[in-house]
């Protein structure tokens, strides 16, 4: 994508100026601006990084943020947002605390952190609609990263941008002189939430709840037009024109000025596009990116446990079917029943079935068999007419590129189906009887359910209505395993691999017990 010749740029440090020996060194000192784990993202950075990284870090936090993105608009509730996130977060955003841990680590770590945050400020500020996004979203991710923070952290960090809040953390002592007043403006609250945390699993009285407010709480104090709704709601105590307020209630409002800080300075990032057109080396980048908010190339899993019994054969089975995606199912039912596909079909469906470990023999077998086994054609006419374009799939014939099986923004930008053809999205291109339909034949059947997927289709989310297919298609193997990925379905291979992963870790938590 880019120019791998290194060039000289007038007026800037290049890459290939050797640096000094100090500037080494403190690249790998922990700067001001990476003293905490969480951030506003305030000051731009201001160190060198190669486009490699630049391209790397910005698609790794996009992943994060579509799968949010996703999570919210399947209706998630913020714990379940948390849940589906952390395991993304230690894979492709780690922000490890600093104990025990060499600083080279966490400082690339919170480099990658906070270098990934502006370069998709860059991304998401050329339309109103992209920003809402993406503030949306970074904002989500800021709360589910303060809960992740320590109680010691999260204060630490408070204290750390003081001067932007205009909080003060009041001492032990104070607290315990203002504890009945504090608990009669907060206290109704804070032991609702002190039994949703434990899973309502305890049974408070008011001097328990006070003691657990002594013991939890860091209340601030703050001056009470910075909260006038919860004033307003009798939620915080006032006192000289000061409001204070409970830790647990801090989240909130520091998601508040985070998501009004955003706004403010993505308008002016957009201000500042225009300086950026005479760099042909980050455009192409840019304008990719901001194209494919909620696709990205899924690298398929060749798991030889997941591929090894993949066949010809098999894949015609109930038991391996039931691990398509709706539009590989209806592709290969149709195959099947009517012994042709059109040309789009045929690569949608063969480079799918490439992607689940279906190797060029067993292919070439599936497809002779499904093509000859009516009748009306000879092997001698699908060996001149129809083999050539399987062996092509494969990288055999032709400029023999490796073809890789088609994600849902690929499936998506192909023309609808026409007359005969059965390739495409179905939650884009069925009528809404023959999709209720469908997802009754998968076992959907519940209309609250129903209603939720046609919401979706209803508003384009085709990917988002297709993961909440897998969602209520898996929960029973899912609740064997809690702690399978769940991953937003952007890729029909993505979909049939985590089928079978939760298959498998399913039977095999069976058998060990």
């Amino acid at each position: 994508m880019f120019r791998q010749v290194k060039r000289r740029t007038a007026g800037r440090r290049n890459f290939e100026d050797k640096p000094s020996q100090a500037s080494e060194d403190s690249q790998y000192s922990i700067p001001n601006l990476f003293t905490s784990r969480l951030s506003f993202y305030d000051l731009p950075p201001n160190q060198e990084i190669t486009l490699e990284e630049f391209e790397l870090w910005a698609i790794d936090r996009l992943k994060i943020l579509i799968e949010i993105e996703s999570c919210v608009a399947r209706s998630k509730t913020p714990k379940d947002v948390e849940t589906s996130i952390k395991p993304l977060l230690l894979k492709y955003l780690p922000l490890s605390p600093a104990v025990n841990l060499n600083e080279k680590v966490i400082v690339q770590e919170r480099m990658k952190d906070y270098y990934s945050h502006f370069i998709l400020r860059l991304v998401f500020c050329r339309s109103e609609e992209l920003r809402k996004k993406f503030i949306k979203n970074e904002t989500m991710l800021f709360k589910v990263r303060y809960n992740m923070l320590q109680p010691k952290e999260q204060q630490e960090f408070i204290e750390l941008n003081s001067y932007k809040l205009s909080w003060k953390y009041i001492s032990s002592k104070e607290k315990n002189e203002l504890i009945d007043k504090l608990f009669a403006a907060s206290g109704n609250i804070l032991k609702s939430q002190y039994i949703a945390d434990s899973g309502d699993t305890l049974n408070l009285n008011n001097e328990q709840t006070k003691q657990m407010m002594i013991q939890k709480e860091n209340f601030i104090k703050l001056p009470f037009e910075k909260i006038t709704q919860l004033v307003s709601s009798r939620s915080v105590y006032l006192q000289e024109g000061y409001g204070y307020l409970p830790t647990s209630l801090q989240l909130n409002l520091l998601a508040i000025e985070f998501q009004n800080n955003l706004n403010q300075i993505l308008i002016k990032t957009f201000q500042a596009i225009p300086r950026l057109e005479e760099d042909d080396r980050l455009l192409p980048l840019l304008n990719n990116l901001s194209k494919n908010f909620s696709n990205f190339q899924y690298e398929v899993d060749m798991d030889s446990e997941l591929t090894s019994d993949i066949n010809a054969l098999s894949i015609t089975s109930k038991q391996i079917m039931s691990h398509y995606p709706l539009c590989a199912s209806h592709l290969q039912k149709n195959l099947m029943s009517s012994s042709h596909l059109k040309y789009l079909g045929r690569q949608q469906l063969g480079i799918f079935l490439k992607g689940i470990g279906l190797n060029v023999d067993e292919a070439i077998k599936f497809w002779s068999q499904q093509f000859t086994k009516n009748g009306s054609m000879s092997q001698e006419t699908f060996n001149k007419q129809y083999k050539y374009n399987v062996r092509h799939q494969y990288g055999l014939e032709g400029a023999r590129i490796n073809y890789k099986p088609w994600d849902c923004a690929t499936i998506l930008s192909k023309p609808k189906p026409g007359s005969n053809e059965y390739h495409g999205c179905p939650y884009r291109d069925f009528s809404q009887t023959q999709l209720t339909h469908s997802l009754d034949e998968m076992g959907i059947k519940n209309q609250q359910d129903l209603n939720a997927i046609m919401d979706d289709v209803s508003n384009r989310d085709y990917t988002v209505a297709c993961t909440r297919v897998f969602e209520l298609t898996h929960q029973k193997v899912k609740s064997a395993n809690p702690n399978a990925p769940q991953e937003h379905i952007s890729h029909p291979n993505l979909y049939f691999d985590r089928s079978r992963q939760l298959e498998r870790s399913a039977t095999t938590s069976v058998e060990s017990k």
